[in-house]
């Protein structure tokens, strides 16, 4: 199974210069595209389980083939 991932820029809302990336993962059917249409409700989930970060950007990316999954 191959995968794309959904890569979340985030700020500690309290923080703002506090910023890291998160990725969530989906399988990529070889494409970009489905992480694009899964993008927003995704973005909306995980903000609501983590009140305490703002998303600032967003991306879809194929993972690198050296980081774990």
């Amino acid at each position: 199974m191959s995968v794309v991932d959904l890569v979340l820029t985030v700020c500690l809302s309290a923080s703002p210069g506090y910023c890291h990336d998160e990725h969530l993962n989906f399988e990529s059917r070889g494409s970009l595209f489905q992480c694009m249409m899964l993008a927003s409700s995704e973005i909306a989930k995980w903000s609501q389980e983590h009140p305490t970060f703002k998303v600032r950007r967003w991306k879809c990316a194929f993972p690198k083939k050296d980081r774990e999954i």
